[in-house]
């Protein structure tokens, strides 16, 4: 309901109505709600869609507007219309001249969406349903009897709208059911409905006869360079050093995904794929995600392709054209093996990937001069990427950091050339954009790098303060931690339909091109390319009639994956937390307000740790701790500094 709400808020064309949102549409329209003009329908301008916030003034509640960019609109308690905290409303707008805008409700459409993970605990004698996270009573209506019936540690989802068990999601004994608890959080789920799976065996293998119309790109050796356990491979590169050429292969995953079909509408409601650390939850079914779509070696695969010819003096693109095509990748690489191969390590098994291995080499000098270009307007951030090893039973056995290795940043610099390229095409579409971090945030920032003694001088720009202030960090050898102080201010990279540049790379306009398999929005600009590239208006307008909603949802949806898996990865080191308490480990202070917390770093990293006696330790200093308490539901590790 949300979603079809948005989309009324900024537009939407009369063809993408799901069916059954038909008749809550024409409902809309019989009481001036909405106004139909042409195939459009809009918004009347008196109304608004939004959610209830109740207020902590408890004279009234705020209706949150869904796809505005404005504030919170206040409702007086005899205007509420009985509506409930997350009720979903038709407000009907004030005008005010002065003073804050309100509004009254005049219809209660639904609920949000929402679901939440619950756990029975038991507590003098009696067992208790309780909200997994505040261990506070759940809300379900739920009978003494009735709990009985399960063990303690039975967790279910929750539906939050109707305040019932959705389903039982198994114990907290077994570590299995961390992953059911993060996906059940946010309603995320592997399966795929019938219609969907339907839709994909009509799929077959690339047969070359049937696409006379794309570039045949197969004599080119394309490569593809990713981790060990990739499947999904989305992009290939190969280098043309006579011509001084960048072919960037991306998987043409719009040929196989049809605007407003089931499968469409499954990989936008999803967004994303998400990555644990033992497999991931695609955005696409797998027989598309890792097989069909994916840049696999030595089979015909479907592409999308970026030719650009470079200037190699000024390391500007001097022409650049995007087309469909075939590609037949010669050989897939991991990263360790293409470091080894800069190293003098790897040796060619055959005469292809001889080849392949000279115009790698000759790239990798392309990209470093492209890279040092680059850090003269954007940044460079030493923040360590922590990936973890996991057992059958998936308990957590070891970690190690992710280094930034010449074969990732080669990789890198030329995604960032596709995707500079693709947002160059463009005035209105989606666009991945930074904005500069806030004064507010930027003097939060400067006062937590005083007391560690940075000196903060203020410079004609952010970007020559920052570079100062890493600068000094680096003389110190807190440059990782200073590093991470400077991520935590800056503003979230999102998707918006206008560009508004990118601070962090230091790019005037930047999009997401190279990754469809795994991610919405760069479907969505494949899309929109396409249509440019046939001068075909009307299918471009198509593709963009309902891009500001997009925006505003795949900017969410990329909060909750990042979500899920950090919290997933915080559940595994709770578990693995819990058999070590009493034992003594080295760890770096991470904050000292609003509470002193440190991150494990010693035989197994990255934990946050909660510290709960009194301590002097300063911001990043190292210190011994000893683990007292794990709170397995709500994963917190608790700690005392017993040495620092």
């Amino acid at each position: 309901m949300k979603h079809l709400l948005t989309k009324l808020t900024l537009g939407l064309h009369q063809k993408d109505v799901a069916k059954p949102y038909k008749p809550v549409v024409d409902d809309f329209l019989q009481k001036g709600y909405i106004k139909k003009e042409g195939e459009l329908y809009k918004l009347n301008s008196r109304y608004r869609f939004g959610s209830i916030t109740l207020s902590s003034s408890k004279n009234g509640a705020y209706v949150h507007v869904y796809g505005e960019s404005i504030k919170d609109i206040f409702v007086a308690n005899e205007d509420l219309l009985d509506a409930k905290d997350g009720d979903i409303v038709v407000l009907q707008r004030y005008i005010a001249k002065r003073g804050p805008a309100s509004g009254k409700v005049v219809e209660i459409v639904g609920r949000e969406e929402s679901y939440s993970v619950a756990v029975i605990i038991e507590k003098e004698g009696k067992k208790h349903l309780v909200d997994i996270k505040t261990l506070h009573p759940s809300g379900v209506e739920i009978t003494t009897t009735e709990l009985e019936n399960y063990s303690v540690g039975t967790l279910f989802q929750i539906n939050n709208q109707t305040n019932t068990i959705a389903k039982e999601l198994g114990n907290i004994d077994d570590p299995k059911v961390d992953e059911k608890i993060v996906l059940a959080q946010f309603n995320k789920h592997d399966e795929f409905e019938e219609d969907i799976l339907n839709e994909v065996k009509s799929f077959s293998e690339v047969d070359a006869s049937k696409h006379k119309n794309r570039k045949d790109l197969r004599h080119l050796p394309f490569c593809t360079i990713d981790p060990v356990t990739a499947k999904d491979f989305d992009d290939a590169i190969y280098w043309d050093e006579q011509n001084s050429t960048l072919y960037v292969a991306i998987a043409d995953v719009s040929y196989y995904v049809k605007p407003f079909g089931a499968l469409d509408n499954e990989a936008m409601y999803r967004g994303f794929s998400i990555y644990l650390p033992h497999r991931s939850i695609p955005m696409l079914p797998r027989i598309l995600s890792e097989k069909l779509c994916s840049l696999q070696p030595n089979v015909d695969r479907l592409a999308y392709v970026f030719k650009m010819k470079l200037d190699l003096k000024s390391l500007e693109v001097k022409h650049s054209e995007v087309f469909e095509a075939i590609i037949h990748s010669k050989r897939r690489f991991n990263y360790d093996e293409v470091d080894a191969l800069f190293e003098g390590e790897l040796k060619a098994e055959d005469e292809i990937e001889a080849g392949i291995f000279i115009y790698l080499k000759k790239l990798k000098k392309i990209t470093d001069k492209l890279r040092e270009k680059r850090l003269k307007v954007g940044f460079d951030f030493r923040n360590d990427e922590i990936s973890m090893i996991l057992d059958e039973a998936t308990n957590l056995v070891a970690t190690k950091i992710e280094e930034q290795t010449p074969s990732h940043a080669l990789i890198e610099d030329c995604m960032l050339l596709a995707n500079k390229e693709a947002a160059s095409r463009y005035e209105r579409g989606v666009f991945r954009v930074h904005e500069e971090p806030s004064q507010t945030k930027l003097q939060t920032l400067y006062q937590e790098l005083s007391a560690i003694g940075i000196n903060i001088e203020i410079k004609e720009s952010i970007k020559e303060t920052i570079e100062d202030i890493q600068r000094q960090a680096r003389e110190k050898g807190i440059e990782k931690d200073v590093d991470t102080l400077i991520i935590r201010a800056q503003m979230q990279a999102r998707y918006a339909p206008i560009n508004l540049g990118h601070f962090g790379l230091g790019f005037e306009r930047y999009t997401h091109f190279t990754s469809p398999i795994r991610r919405y929005a760069d479907l969505t600009v494949h899309r929109q390319l396409k249509a440019i590239a046939k001068g075909k208006k009307e299918e471009e307008s198509y593709v963009l009639r309902n891009i500001e909603a997009l925006c505003i949802s795949i900017s969410n949806l990329e909060r909750e994956a990042d979500m899920v898996e950090k919290e997933y990865m915080q559940r595994k080191y709770a578990r693995w937390a819990k058999e070590q308490i009493g034992k003594t480990f080295d760890a770096k202070i991470s904050a000292t307000t609003p509470e002193y917390k440190a991150d494990l770093d010693d035989e197994i990293i990255g934990a946050t740790l909660h510290i709960t006696n009194t301590t002097s330790a300063v911001l990043f200093e190292r210190v011994k701790v000893r683990i007292e308490n794990v709170d397995i539901y709500r994963a917190k590790i608790f700690v005392t500094v017993i040495e620092g």
